[in-house]
């Protein structure tokens, strides 16, 4: 997840080097932001705001500026396309790290999602830094198994990103119909992912370069949220967990991990 004393000694060293434009991920981004002359390029997983990148997502107001890969509406959807998925969903395990920028937000979006559709959620928190290991999510997924929910969903950061093998693993031994952010979850074991693509969100951030290469000012690039999202299901996996998945659940998907 990455070493801060290691990536504050990066950043001291593109300042002597004189770089003129950083592209950072969230983890890099906490030690660069410190070099206020250099424009820095980002992409996050939360709130950009939240975790004091920004003063507004049109008008960020100093030196960085890109794309933030949260959007509440998406936390909704995800849970109406699992129950979907599994109709027998009535309590869904949602697994959180509080040290996410918008973590809450995400939480009252899935929340009243699956309130509307009559499931209770189940919230199991954990607490991880992006720098480094914590046995809080081990004890996290201990909590998950004793309250044997009915399936589970995992909010997309660094921290579940990083462990998507063990949570892919996690849910195939355990038998829940899964839900995950992005479609790198869906590859290593999850049954579904639905949300912005990595690689192209990331592509984006190419005309943002070009056009500060060219004079333009991040305080003055509005953040970009995400528009376009990708619907990924593992077969499977569906077929471990004995899912006969909905025909019209399979025609919406963009892809097909079989």
């Amino acid at each position: 997840m990455g070493n801060l004393d290691a990536l504050n000694a990066g950043a001291a060293e593109l300042a002597r080097a004189n770089v003129v434009l950083i592209v950072a991920s969230m983890t890099a981004v906490r030690a660069a932001r410190t070099l206020k002359d250099i424009p820095i390029l980002f992409t996050v997983s939360g709130d950009p705001l939240e975790a004091g990148l920004a003063k507004s997502l049109s008008r960020p107001g100093g030196n960085l500026t890109g794309i933030t890969f949260q959007s509440l509406e998406v936390a909704g959807k995800r849970v109406e396309l699992l129950k979907h998925a599994f109709p027998p969903l009535r309590t869904l395990a949602a697994l959180s790290n509080t040290d996410h920028p918008g973590e809450k937000s995400e939480l009252r979006a899935t929340e009243m999602a699956a309130q509307k559709i009559g499931i209770t959620l189940v919230y199991v928190p954990f607490s991880q830094s992006p720098f480094g290991a914590s046995p809080e999510l081990g004890r996290a997924l201990d909590k998950v198994r004793t309250a044997q929910p009915d399936a589970m969903v995992v909010f997309p950061d660094g921290a579940t990103m990083a462990n998507r093998v063990a949570l892919g693993n996690f849910v195939v031994t355990q038998r829940l119909p899964s839900m995950f952010g992005w479609s790198e979850y869906a590859d290593a074991g999850g049954l579904i992912s639905y949300g912005a693509n990595q690689r192209d969100t990331h592509a984006r951030l190419a005309s943002y370069a070009d056009k500060i290469l060219k004079g333009a000012t991040p305080s003055e690039l509005p953040i970009e949220q995400p528009t376009k999202f990708e619907l990924v299901i593992n077969r499977k996996t569906a077929g471990v967990l004995g899912l006969a998945l909905p025909q019209s659940l399979l025609l919406q998907s963009d892809r097909m991990i079989e």
